[in-house]
């Protein structure tokens, strides 16, 4: 019946260090099945594709208000004030600068701005839409780059062959039975050499630019052979290749062999200015889409959060808001808002671009992102500390009730409060709240605590 099966040597040599607190999912699944259906037994009959739904159901309920998290990632913050959200982010706890000793000082978020959505108008002030129909961002200097259809592409073949803008098949899943359609994309069928172009009028001679492209199916061909025509590359690692007449100062794109999303920078050059050429080589086989050409500076952000992150805090300068709220009480201090009156830094959480976004005062700082998930991202995350272990099984033993027909009422009541029960029990312990600790917190304060 024990349950450490392991000598104190074993655990010490494996490294996995405070296991024992835990209990896997699986093994609660497990147990359920075992004690709490039968018959003779609070549930006679349910199948265990339901209890391992509602299992996983009351661990992600479970992980956002009562189990403790543990996840934080911690970045050093670039030039672009901005932070990707984690692969498992469901909401943050807290964000915190770094200073040079290890402590964390508390960022706030504004709410005095936001990243929307900038529209693309025209000289008439009238909306700009793509040839799908849908609403073309500013800071995307090309339409169409989603491949909605071909029009607005301009294709050139050298051969007979070479790009195709449509729905591609991957051939080989094809052949083992198992179709992977990509549906309105750029491709190239790796038989000849040609070129795609569209015309991008924004883009001038001279001006920085940044192109960012997703490879959906990488080149099996052992040389990249993308080529971004008529631009001046700003990176060194980038060579010149020339590709026939037309070519001018061609840059190679990278990533072509890695699925992903990918990025070039250059310079437009003196020749074929406001157009965009890709050149598919004879070794290219790949698939790309959703090209985006934007501006170096302006990213993927609007005028809005631009001028924000651009001007100096007002963390920094408490003038700096000259309106009717904030003008009229310079000097003062009452009526300062309370996000305005601290010096660490702010930031905003751009939930669409899946990024969050820092005021200026914050770049080059080490900051840490503390969050919590849903404790379903991978197998090992599917735990429940024994604190909250009850709290499981009341949940799942409600869930299935409640979700069956012919079940007296109060039965479902019953069980419904014995779970909130066990959900406030999980929580009491987990706050780990110790006498000790309280007690050395006010003897900091002004009345003296006695031992």
């Amino acid at each position: 019946m024990a349950i450490l099966q392991e000598s104190q040597q074993e655990y010490h040599d494996s490294g996995d260090y405070g296991s024992y607190q835990f209990t896997s999912l699986q093994d609660i699944i497990n147990q359920f099945m075992l004690v709490y259906v039968g018959e003779d037994k609070i549930i006679p009959k349910a199948k265990r594709i339901d209890v391992a739904f509602h299992a996983q159901r009351a661990l992600a309920e479970l992980s956002f208000d009562t189990l403790k998290s543990c996840k934080a990632q911690e970045i050093t913050v670039p030039a672009s004030l901005q932070m990707a959200l984690p692969q498992d982010y469901v909401n943050y706890t807290k964000i915190s600068s770094v200073d040079s000793a290890g402590i964390k000082h508390l960022l706030y978020p504004t709410s005095k701005t936001s990243n929307p959505f900038p529209v693309k108008q025209d000289a008439n002030d009238d909306y700009v839409f793509n040839k799908g129909g849908g609403l073309i961002s500013t800071t995307n200097l090309i339409a169409n780059g989603n491949f909605d259809d071909n029009t607005g592409w301009t294709i050139t073949n050298v051969t007979l062959t070479g790009w195709v803008v449509g729905d591609y098949t991957d051939v080989d899943a094809a052949a083992t039975g198992i179709n992977h359609t990509y549906k309105n994309v750029l491709y190239s069928t790796n038989t000849g050499v040609g070129y795609i172009e569209i015309d991008a009028p924004e883009i001038i001679e001279g001006r920085k630019y940044k192109i960012i492209y997703d490879i959906v199916v990488a080149s099996s061909g052992t040389t990249p052979k993308l080529i971004l025509a008529n631009h001046t590359t700003i990176q060194s690692s980038l060579n010149s290749i020339a590709i026939g007449a037309n070519a001018d100062n061609n840059v190679n794109l990278k990533g072509e062999q890695e699925v992903g999303t990918h990025e070039v920078d250059w310079i437009q050059g003196p020749t074929n200015t406001g157009k965009i050429r890709l050149y598919a080589g004879t070794t290219f086989d790949g698939v790309i889409d959703n090209i985006k050409v934007v501006r170096v500076g302006s990213g993927e952000e609007s005028n809005t959060w631009s001028s924000y992150k651009s001007h100096t805090p007002s963390n920094n300068n408490n003038d700096d808001y000259e309106d009717d709220t904030y003008w009229p009480i310079n000097g003062n201090r009452y009526g300062l808002d309370p996000q305005h009156a601290q010096v660490n830094g702010s930031f905003y959480i751009d939930c669409i671009s899946g990024n969050i976004h820092f005021s200026s005062n914050i770049s080059g700082k080490t900051v840490i992102l503390d969050y919590i998930s849903d404790s379903l991202g991978t197998e090992g995350e599917m735990q429940v500390h024994k604190f909250a272990e009850e709290a499981m099984y009341k949940w799942i033993s409600h869930a299935i009730l409640s979700g069956k027909a012919n079940i007296p009422e109060y039965q479902v009541l019953r069980l419904k409060k014995e779970r909130f029960a066990a959900i406030r029990t999980a929580k009491l312990r987990l706050s780990n709240i110790k006498l000790e600790e309280l007690t050395q917190i006010l003897r900091g304060k002004s009345k003296q605590i006695k031992h």
